[in-house]
């Protein structure tokens, strides 16, 4: 049985137009797809690119962030087998999990390929053929034998050789002055240096100005012009080398920490190629900026989106903001991608830490022992498994040892201040923290930490001074407003309303522990201004109702504001607090008295 239907002429065009359109939208769907398969397929060729010239020039580091990248992109499903993609199942589920409305709207639509982006050609090598006396330097310096790498180098003009040379230089000086720290030890305070370095900046300004450095060398006077303490000359040059070969995260990095205010961030003349939402999304992050780094970060995924590296600086920055469900959640899912990782695992470890996981912390510190106990983060993740335990001399031993293996480790010596807070060794504790604060003096923790330890020994003047140099740092943060409202309280101070004003930025601050509406009822109430104090009780009464938590502040609470209300003859509303008192075990005597 069939049915023949009549169309009009017009209806006939409206259904071909339709039809016509519907096509149009799918071809446009389609290229689309295939104008961001492409990009992503660019992107792949410069990296694998990239892989091999810094492995060439044994930039071993940025050779291994470049390859987590080029496995971080995902796979066109129509050219490579599930086997291919192996390293990526599972992993964007992160990010469909947890991405916010905010952030969402916040973050570009159009995907990496519909972006103008700088066409930054691929290097190429000055030789065709690596020469006898290079590979000869090259497999001495894999050997870790520096100074033999350069002596076999001595006599080569390539640029590739040049460089290998000078940067072999370069790590013997730097494995001298660390072997020479170690013998000065507790023989005075003298800093040892690099005595390397005037010798490969001579070289290396020199080929600057004759113009025959490429982008490694540029990239290595930096370095040096960095150690030296010449920053704007370094920064000047390390954007040169960026702009030049993009590709060298190392120089990114060494960079980003010569941009410690948002204003040089801003004034840096960048090329506009992708690997600069990288580094300001890093940049951002270390400069407290976390809203901007996670729609950066949230921007890269839409052509990075199995990337671990991505994943564990979102983790980063949501652990800044004190998102420890979300940061447990990326946390787990990275170690099922890559069971056998270590770095930003202490990161992981802090949060399990804070939330009392003794189990979980249990098992990642046994993981990250059997696969490297000699990792720096392997140790501070066991050390915050014994202090979790309540073991802190042994949560000392493996701080001390992480820090043996890397003395620059900034969790470490923060960590291991707190530890002697815990010990009651607060002299200790107070110079680990100025450690901290001499490897980085944007870390907040570790002025919170002196501020503390100062507070302790009963010099509130000084630990208000520290209070407010973290406060500076991490202005959203309400422990640190709270903690310099109780300095403000305390009886050497006694400057109530500035402890009132911090409260109240504590307050304005998402305080999740409760302290500051309840002080700011209580400071109040001290100083006899009986509206406002009720105004707080009221406020801390409806969150402890929102959050259905009973406390010992509900009482109180409810015995002022009826006690108020009374006294504001407002016997109806006095009545209702006294009723909800009994219900709480409160004064019953008082409510007869109202009566």
């Amino acid at each position: 049985r069939s049915e023949i239907s009549i169309f009009s002429p017009a209806k006939l065009w409206t259904v071909q137009t339709k039809a016509a359109g519907r096509s149009e939208e799918k071809k446009g769907r389609i290229g689309n797809a295939n104008s961001e398969m492409s990009s992503k397929e660019n992107c792949r060729n410069e990296l694998r690119t990239a892989i091999r010239q810094l492995s060439d020039r044994c930039l071993h580091p940025a050779a291994k962030w470049a390859a987590e990248q080029l496995v971080g992109i995902e796979q066109d499903p129509a050219k490579f087998t599930p086997a291919n993609t192996r390293f990526q199942r599972g992993s964007s589920s992160i990010r469909r999990r947890f991405r916010t409305n905010e952030i969402a709207s916040a973050t570009p639509l159009t995907p990496l390929a519909g972006v103008s982006y700088v066409s930054t050609p691929v290097m190429e090598e000055d030789e065709a053929v690596d020469n006898d006396f290079y590979l000869l330097g090259k497999t001495y310096f894999d050997c870790r034998e520096y100074r033999r790498a350069a002596h076999a180098l001595r006599d080569q003009t390539a640029k590739k050789s040049v460089f290998l040379r000078n940067y072999a230089l370069f790590l013997a000086g730097e494995k001298r002055k660390e072997e020479e720290s170690i013998e000065l030890t507790g023989l005075g305070n003298s800093e040892p240096t690099n005595c390397e370095l005037i010798t490969i900046e001579r070289e290396l300004s020199t080929l600057r100005k004759n113009g025959t450095i490429d982008p490694f060398g540029l990239y290595l006077y930096g370095l040096v012009l960095k150690e030296k303490g010449n920053q704007n000359l370094a920064r000047m040059v390390l954007v040169e080398s960026v702009n030049c070969y993009p590709w060298n995260w190392s120089a990114w990095s060494e960079l980003q920490a010569l941009c410690s205010t948002p204003e040089i961030l801003n004034g840096l003349n960048l090329s506009n190629h992708w690997m600069k939402d990288f580094f300001l999304a890093s940049a951002y992050q270390e400069l407290k900026m976390h809203n901007e780094s996670l729609v950066k970060y949230e921007y890269l995924q839409g052509t990075f989106s199995f990337s671990n590296y991505v994943q564990a600086q979102i983790a980063q920055v949501q652990y800044s903001l004190r998102e420890f469900e979300q940061v447990e959640v990326i946390f787990e899912e990275l170690l099922r991608n890559d069971p056998y990782r270590v770095e930003d695992m202490d990161m992981y470890s802090n949060v399990l830490y804070a939330k009392e996981c003794f189990s979980a912390l249990s098992y990642l510190a046994h993981r990250v022992f059997m696969t490297d106990k000699y990792r720096p983060e392997s140790c501070c993740i066991i050390a915050n498994y014994y202090s979790l335990k309540g073991q802190h001399e042994k949560a000392v031993t493996y701080f001390r040892r992480a820090l043996k293996l890397n003395k620059n480790y900034l969790t470490a010596w923060t960590l291991m201040g707190h530890e002697y807070v815990e010990m009651k060794n607060t002299p200790a504790a107070v110079d680990a923290y100025r450690r901290a604060v001499d490897i980085n003096p944007r870390d907040y923790r570790a002025w919170y930490g002196l501020g503390q330890a100062y507070e302790v020994m009963g010099m509130p003047f000084y630990a208000l001074h520290y209070f407010k140099k973290s406060v500076f740092l991490q202005a959203n943060d309400a422990r640190l407003w709270i903690a310099m409202a109780q300095c403000y309280e305390t009886e050497q101070l006694q400057m109530l309303e500035e402890a009132i004003k911090c409260y109240k930025r504590a307050a304005s601050c998402g305080d999740k522990e409760a302290i500051a509406l309840q002080q700011l009822a209580k400071l109040h109430r001290e100083l006899g201004r009986f509206e406002e104090a009720a105004f707080y009780y009221k406020k801390d009464l409806e969150r402890m109702e929102a959050e259905e938590r009973e406390a010992q502040n509900m009482v109180e609470a409810l015995s002022f504001l009826a006690e108020h209300c009374r006294e504001m003859k407002r016997y109806e509303e006095a009545e209702v607090y006294c009723a909800r008192l009994m219900d709480y075990g409160g004064p019953v005597s008082f409510y007869s008295f109202i009566l």
